[in-house]
């Protein structure tokens, strides 16, 4: 059993309220909550959770009260609307006193898991507010804990059942409502000042103009106010004429707009299909009527003194260019949330690579920039995207309906896969009593402005619930007051995703989160959801797991991301599946960082730009079978860019390919700075090396680990076949005390491109080490939870040589001292006497039980000395991934005793019976919540 332990909001370490909220619900039989303000930004995030319990009828209890009126009346209906749920509400209107508990009751078989402290149910309080609670455990005080369940039977005795008074509560919860209204003081005019993004941004573009820069980029996320970023930069520049080019009339309105509130001694206008503001001193255009010789013609080439372009990505078509060639202002100022364009087309090259100031979605929401989003990923049964049977409707509209939205009434965008789809669901929302209109690119711009006020515009008699439509509000128009997101199509592109749940990201005055509801069906693509979520663009597979093992707290911010089960398993499925080290695929990554740095990328720089993860380039590298040395960057660069030119001997890359599959994981840092040491300086004293590591790295007493270092880089740690394949790539000669130098080496490295290449492997490994595997305990070279190879494992237990590791291998290291490393796959099934099962359990988070191979008894030599193991002296090392789609690699999991030994029997692979004996291993500690949720999910 766990102990109790201190529950809070830490961005620092990832930590929410909600995460161990979520956690007791989904393993309880029964639970209670006790709290004084529920709000509906509190209990949203919970509704999935909350409806998979209805559905498995776990009962739950929630106590509430009218204290303050605080507490909102359509969230506590919407709770009491649950079946397996009661809700009561305190009255402090017959009391002196006031009502303010917080408490969270989990029932699990006979014993309570109790949350108390200071968090109700908010959004805010179970996220991001500065809160303390205790998880109180079963074990820490039963008394404490009965006594807790009494207080509250007491005070749910004495309340009244929610359907008893509602009526009268929201009648009074309105009157208080309308009071603190009345009683604000409102400004009649706000001040409109700079955030940090954009005070960030004028003090960079002022730089960038002291340098006589003439282009330059903002990278903004959508909803992060890039528009009025430029205006208040180019306000303290005070520019006389100012072009300001969009691809639509409607967004050149709302430029305009947003100009004209921080500029009011400018004359602003419009140049469009429907107005001719030629003389004006800020110009917004549409780069259809701009491109037009007999417009652009009508100004001198320096009759702007800024030219700005929205959604600059575009910037590559024809029109745009005869614009950009015509016209010659004091500077280009390009904006754009996504500059890689899938045709490749190099819009950093077109502004000289001069990133101003960039800002992604994870920025954003650092910064609370946007409006927080609680995202719902919900099975999608239908047989393909083109499905629009009645059960599918029926489907999303139970959904929409559940979900809600925030605010008064819905103001949504549905985005569907094609405009014939998006006609027939219009039609059916329509007949369901719906008001919705279908919007693609073939409406005008006077419909689609029209149709998107009668969905804003609550004082109109014909509004509208829902717009549905294709792409065309992916980017570029700014409703602000949509508060609820629904996808009804195949992710096939990370970028498109985030543009449209941006659509719901911006902030308004009557909107506290905004809804998102993506309907996920069995696509392949599925792993670019939590890929798009996370904002991580290296596609690291674990990345992506780690994010969807434990993604609320790994997103910043208020904001919640969820699925139910089926879309949850459709989501690693993809994940397992997802060929991520193809060419074409590296080939695509590689030209994007390319055009945005402006050079040819080393692999460090895919590493600092987290542009792509450097394992599936090495994984890449392994298809290129041309020459045995062909597994190196500077060989696949040759293979993907015809602009770089391979003058690397096959020598040089048999010693880039060593560093490249062998050492740059940077999962140990010895056999690097060796290294680096010895190009630099030719020798290292073993004794340096011993005060390099512990006082640059904080490694201490590790002879044993120098010495296996040092067989790995003179390759007798390899086996025959490896090491013949890398004898020819000789780097150290080893004396007594010291590490020398080879003259092979030392002469190749007279050669720039090596040389440049070898440091850039080094840099590499040492930073990833540094970033991902420094924080290791027990004096070992693991850290727990990192993932490790077999041959990492048998690398970083210091063996004399490799071995493989088929479930678990005892070995001497170098020192002669045992060690027994277990690689377990969690989902491993077998046959056994009993039925087919699996063969590993978690019992509970410090507990694994585990089975040997078959064909051993009590008296097999291995398990002997397993069983012997005090008298051994030997070590026990866990690692464990939960199935082969994971990989070759295994999560460190700490160090384990093996205990309870028990002979039984298991029939092998020609179904006949044979002998083996189980072990329960117990691990030295408690598995972390999110990696032990993983596993046993």
């Amino acid at each position: 059993m766990s102990e109790s332990k201190f529950i809070l909001n830490n961005t620092k370490d990832n930590i929410k309220v909600i995460s161990t909220i979520e956690s007791n619900l989904k393993q309880c039989d029964e639970f209670i909550i006790s709290v004084a303000f529920i709000t509906e930004s509190g209990i949203t995030p919970l509704l999935q959770i909350l409806k998979e319990l209805e559905e498995k009828k776990i009962p739950g209890k929630i106590l509430t009260t009218d204290y303050l009126f605080f507490s909102q009346p359509r969230a506590l209906i919407r709770l009491n609307n649950l079946k397996n749920i009661e809700v009561k509400l305190y009255s402090v209107n017959e009391t002196d006193f006031g009502f303010h508990t917080k408490g969270y009751i989990f029932k699990n078989k006979k014993h309570y898991n109790i949350i108390m402290g200071s968090s109700n149910l908010t959004q805010k309080a179970l996220t991001v507010n500065k809160e303390w609670n205790l998880l109180i455990s079963p074990d820490s005080d039963e008394e404490i804990n009965n006594e807790i369940i009494e207080t509250f039977n007491e005070y749910w005795t004495e309340a009244i059942p929610l359907c008893e008074c509602i009526d009268e509560y929201t009648n009074l919860y309105n009157e208080n409502k309308k009071i603190q209204i009345d009683s604000w003081i409102k400004p009649r005019h706000k001040t409109l000042t700079p955030n940090n993004m954009q005070k960030s941004f004028i003090k960079n573009l002022r730089k960038s103009l002291a340098k006589n820069d003439k282009k330059g980029l903002l990278i903004s996320a959508t909803g992060t106010g890039k528009t009025f970023a430029s205006a208040f930069a180019l306000k303290e520049i005070n520019p006389k004429k100012i072009l300001f080019l969009v691809h639509r009339e409607q967004i050149a309105k709302q430029a305009m707009k947003s100009y004209g509130k921080i500029f009011h001694e400018k004359t602003l206008g419009i140049l469009s299909g429907n107005k001719k503001d030629y003389s004006v001193d800020f110009l917004f255009s549409t780069v259809q009527m701009m491109s037009k010789k007999e417009n652009y013609e009508r100004y001198n080439r320096d009759y702007f003194d800024f030219i700005v372009i929205d959604e600059v990505h575009r910037a590559g078509s024809v029109s745009y260019q005869k614009i950009m060639n015509y016209f010659n202002p004091i500077f280009y100022l390009g904006m754009t949330a996504t500059p890689d364009r899938s045709d490749e087309f190099d819009i950093y090259s077109l502004f000289n690579h001069n990133i101003i100031y960039e800002i992604r979605l994870k920025n954003a929401l650092e910064e609370d920039m946007l409006c927080s989003f609680n995202y719902f990923g919900i099975t999608d049964n239908a047989i393909d995207v083109n499905d629009m049977s009645k059960t599918r409707i029926d489907n999303i509209i139970e959904n929409i309906e559940y979900y809600g939205y925030s605010g008064s009434r819905v103001k949504g965008l549905i985005f569907c896969n094609n405009i014939h789809n998006a006609k027939i669901l219009s039609k059916e929302f329509n007949n369901r009593g719906y008001r919705t209109l279908s919007l693609s690119g073939n409406n005008t711009q006077k419909e689609r402005k029209d149709t998107i006020d009668r969905l804003v515009n609550d004082d109109r008699c014909d509004n509208l619930d829902y717009i549905i439509t294709v792409d065309i509000f992916n980017e570029g128009v700014d409703i602000k007051e949509v508060n609820q997101i629904v996808m009804l199509r195949e992710t096939e592109s990370s970028i498109i995703f985030i543009q449209q749940l941006g659509r719901g990201l911006r902030k308004y005055s009557n909107k506290e989160f905004v809804v998102v509801l993506d309907f996920i069906g069995n696509y392949k693509n599925n792993f670019l959801i939590p890929v798009a979520l996370s904002g991580d663009t290296t596609y690291n597979k674990d990345n992506i797991r780690k994010f969807m093992i434990n993604r609320n707290n790994l997103l910043v911010g208020s904001s919640t991301v969820h699925f139910d089960r089926i879309s949850e398993k459709r989501i690693y499925d993809s994940i397992n599946r997802a060929k991520l080290n193809n060419l074409n695929f590296i080939r695509n990554e590689y030209i994007q960082l390319k055009n945005k740095i402006g050079r040819i990328p080393t692999l460090y720089d895919f590493y600092i730009y987290k542009q792509l993860d450097i394992s599936f380039i090495i994984n890449a590298m392994h298809k290129l079978n041309s020459l045995k040395s062909s597994k190196t960057y500077p060989y696949m660069v040759n293979k993907i860019d015809i602009e770089y030119e391979l003058q690397l001997t096959e020598l040089e890359l048999l010693y880039l390919q060593f560093l490249t599959l062998k050492i740059i994981n940077g999962k140990r840092p010895h056999e690097l700075i060796i290294l680096k040491e010895i190009i630099q300086n030719n020798t290292l004293e073993i004794d340096d090396l011993e005060n390099i590591l512990e006082n640059n790295y904080n490694i201490t007493n590790n002879k044993i680990s120098i010495k296996s270092a040092l067989r790995v880089l003179n390759k007798s740690f390899y086996k025959p076949r490896e090491y013949n394949l890398y004898k020819k790539a000789t780097f150290i000669n080893i004396t007594e005390n010291n590490i020398i130098i080879t003259d092979k080496f030392k002469k190749l490295l007279e050669k720039n491109e090596f040389r440049e290449n070898m440091f850039d492997l080094i840099k590499l490994g040492l930073k990833q080490y540094c970033d991902k595997y420094i924080q290791h305990i027990d004096n070992m070279n693991f850290k727990l939870y990192e993932k490790y190879s077999r041959e990492d494992i048998a690398r970083l237990l210091n063996w004399p040589e490799k071995d493989a590791i088929y479930g678990y291998v005892i070995k001497n290291n170098i020192e002669a001292e045992k060690t027994c490393p277990f690689c377990v796959t969690y989902d491993k099934r077998e046959n056994s006497v009993e039925s087919t099962k699996y063969v590993n359990k978690l019992y509970d988070n410090q507990t694994l039980s585990w089975m040997a191979t078959s064909s051993r008894t009590f008296e097999s030599k291995d398990i002997r000395e397993i069983m012997d193991y005090e008298k051994n002296n030997m070590k026990f090392y866990l690692f464990m991934k939960k199935n082969n789609d994971e990989g070759k690699e295994f999560y460190y999991m700490g160090p384990i005793i093996p205990t309870e030994p028990t002979e039984t029997k298991v029939k092998d692979k020609d179904n006949v019976l044979r002998d083996t004996v189980s072990f329960k291993l117990k691990l030295k500690y408690p598995i972390r919540e999110d990696i032990y949720e993983y596993f046993i999910n």
